[in-house]
């Protein structure tokens, strides 16, 4: 790659970490399915008259829409709401890679590998620290509503392999507009539109920041970036650049919000990063090894 697209690359995923601490600013003065409601009218805002509706079937757009948008954010955004850190949420969510690699063996009869499988149970060993450590019950169901954010990131994904070439731009500004109705409606029904109304009333400049922040930097720089590096580039020299989110989470959630960076977090880090890169580098590292043996 590049030096300039590695810069991009960063940039991107450095986007996407400090995301989460915008998230988690922007809900102290928000209901949170109506903030997520309004990151999306604005990412789909006024794009989507300029943009073409991506070239696939209306059920795997609306369904990638719904999962990838409505409910991964919507669950997300609660789950921080009842307590989940902006750092720890960075980490937790990233269990999405595991939840694809289960889905796609089951629906799409996909193999998975023992190193997959490995990396998972490690994984999943520091979501367990980070569970044992959480001191609230509300912050436990936070957890558990991030884990079915990064099942819904999951799903999301599944119907993503289901798809011809597709625009990514293309494919994320009409998934945000679809993502707004039942966005939308929830927060009627759970929210209550006498809280929205106050909520839009009270809102300053950093919570008009915080949606912006999300719509624009967040949604369509951060994903044409990933796009642009995707279409010029393997896969294989772009994905490994997404271990870098939940990085850029923790620090930025320890620097700018203060969140405690205390060793059973740095642990629980540690083991979800070695499972995601073992994951992600395990193929390659096994053919590698085969060709020095090969040549020897």
């Amino acid at each position: 790659m590049r030096f300039a697209h590695i810069l991009l690359a960063i940039l991107a995923v450095t986007i996407w970490g400090f995301n989460f601490v915008v998230i988690k600013i922007g809900l102290q003065g928000m209901p949170p399915l109506f903030f997520t409601t309004l990151r999306f009218i604005f990412a789909a805002l006024p794009l989507v008259f300029f943009v073409p509706r991506p070239a696939v079937r209306w059920e795997l757009l609306v369904g990638w829409g719904l999962m990838q948008f409505a409910v991964q954010f919507g669950l997300l955004f609660v789950g921080m709401k009842l307590g989940m850190p902006a750092g720890l949420s960075s980490l937790v969510i990233q269990l999405q890679a595991f939840f694809t690699i289960g889905l796609a063996w089951w629906l799409l009869k996909e193999k998975a590998r023992f190193t997959q499988l490995f990396g998972a149970g490690i994984a999943l060993a520091g979501m367990g620290i980070v569970a044992w450590h959480l001191d609230t019950p509300s912050t436990l169901i936070g957890l558990m509503l991030v884990v079915g954010a990064a099942v819904a990131w999951a799903v999301a994904n599944v119907l993503t392999k289901q798809m011809k070439a597709v625009h990514p731009m293309s494919l994320v500004v009409w998934g945000s507009l679809i993502a707004v109705p039942p966005l939308f409606a929830t927060a009627l029904l759970v929210e209550g539109p006498r809280s929205m109304v106050a909520a839009l009333g009270t809102m300053n400049t950093l919570s008009w920041a915080t949606v912006l922040f999300q719509s624009y930097p967040n949604t369509l720089l951060g994903f044409g970036i990933w796009s642009m590096l995707m279409r010029r580039y393997p896969a294989s020299q772009v994905a490994p650049f997404a271990l870098l989110v939940p990085v850029a989470g923790m620090l930025s959630g320890t620097l700018v919000l203060h969140e405690g960076m205390e060793p059973w977090k740095v642990t629980a880090g540690a083991l979800v990063l070695a499972g995601l890169a073992l994951n992600q580098f395990a193929g390659r590292l096994r053919g590698w090894i085969e060709r020095i043996v090969a040549r020897g």
